[in-house]
């Protein structure tokens, strides 16, 4: 058994994993913390599912268009890594703990520079609502997506969002060679499953807020063609072809980490925090004086 045989072209081994999981006993640690080694991994399940609230996949297509929608994302983003350092500590694994470390760690290291960015993005948007942020890029069409506006921003924001989503070469908190499995070291069965669940769900809301922040979301320019003006038209049809852009914008950010993850070696540790501290965030901040400074001579 293998990928290529679960399925037409290997298309159900992810369910087949997930029953696998499903059918598998939940162990726990003997002398570890139960309550904190149950919790951990639906806390980390359980806020990042709550961040595709704000997401707006089409035009008029969100759960909740708030006014601080997009820190919103950051507040809630920002306690996933208290489940998984409540993962590590409960085990009582000393690799368990260390990866719990780590992930803390290197989520205070990149959140800074993410959110700094996403402040440059607020303030040429004049707002902190996901939906007012794309509205704000179609005004000029292809031109006008943050992208060009932002270069810098942008690849800042890339970089955190891959140190976020623990991916390669960003992956310090579950490496095989030193930590066994990090946080998860202890975990089977459901548990064990859900820690993949968090991963791949912050990854994909991470490469939606690119679409969003930068790549203008649903919305794209085609000579005589307006995504607006279908809407206008036909309801049905503008919010089909816009949740149709926004995942074909999405796949472009999930294909760039899938390189990456062929592509580079896995950091070190100082190394990672070197580039989140002394790398990232003097850029990430010059980058938001620099915005400020144009908005304000602007007015």
């Amino acid at each position: 058994m293998g990928p290529e045989y679960a399925g037409p072209l290997g298309i159900l081994q992810a369910l087949a994993d997930g029953i696998k999981l499903l059918l598998k006993e939940d162990l726990r640690p003997s002398r570890g913390n139960t309550p904190l080694f149950s919790i951990g991994p639906s806390i980390a399940v359980i806020s990042i599912l709550l961040s595709y609230s704000v997401i707006p996949f089409s035009n008029h297509l969100v759960l909740a268009d708030l006014n601080i929608g997009i820190f919103l994302w950051i507040a809630i983003s920002s306690i996933a890594p208290i489940g998984l350092l409540m993962s590590g500590y409960g085990s009582n694994n000393k690799y368990s703990f260390l990866g719990g470390l780590r992930a803390a760690a290197q989520s205070i290291s990149y959140e800074i520079p993410l959110t700094l960015c996403v402040l440059s993005i607020s303030l040429l948007s004049n707002s902190l609502s996901t939906v007012d942020i794309v509205e704000a890029q179609s005004k000029y069409g292809f031109w006008g997506w943050n992208l060009w506006r932002q270069p810098i921003g942008f690849i800042v924001f890339l970089i955190s969002s891959l140190a976020e989503c623990e991916r390669l070469p960003f992956d310090l908190p579950e490496a095989e060679e030193e930590l066994i499995a990090g946080y998860q070291t202890e975990y089977s069965g459901i548990k064990f499953g859900l820690f993949y669940v968090a991963s791949y769900l912050n990854l994909l809301i991470s490469s939606l807020f690119v679409t969003v922040l930068y790549l203008g979301g649903w919305n794209i320019r085609i000579p005589y063609i307006s995504i607006l003006e279908l809407f206008e038209r036909d309801q049905i049809l503008g919010i089909t072809i816009g949740i149709f852009i926004t995942l074909a914008k999405t796949y472009l950010f999930l294909f760039i980490s899938i390189v990456t993850r062929w592509t580079l070696p896995r950091l070190r540790m100082d190394q990672l925090l070197n580039l989140g501290w002394k790398f990232l965030l003097p850029i990430s901040l010059g980058n938001l004086l620099l915005t400020t400074s144009f908005q304000l001579f602007s007015l």
